[in-house]
């Protein structure tokens, strides 16, 4: 089944988001090759694909987990929560109905 992964980060989070993110998109490349990932990406902080500065005020991630149960265990492993980056993550079945 699809579980959404909805990441809210802490303020001030882009120092620790850049730290953590080549661990971060390694685990998501792993889920990625094993093809499970619908989509995954941040929230700018801003309007703009380029916040800068501004960083990201979360995080997004679609993907296919046997339980949600192991969905939550996955998210709760996410190098950014270990990071600090992350003030709440909440994971929910998903449905996708597009595409």
């Amino acid at each position: 089944m699809l579980y959404a992964i909805i990441a809210s980060d802490v303020e001030n989070s882009l120092e620790r988001r850049l730290a953590a993110r080549p661990a971060h998109i390694e685990r998501l490349q792993q889920l990625k090759a094993e093809g499970r990932v619908v989509l995954a990406g941040p929230h700018p902080a801003v309007d703009s694909n380029d916040p800068g500065a501004a960083g990201f005020s979360g995080s997004l991630i679609v993907a296919e987990f046997d339980s949600l149960t192991a969905a939550q265990a996955w998210a709760n492993a996410d190098p950014y929560v270990a990071a600090g980056v992350y003030a709440q993550v909440v994971v929910k079945p998903f449905k996708q109905v597009l595409p």
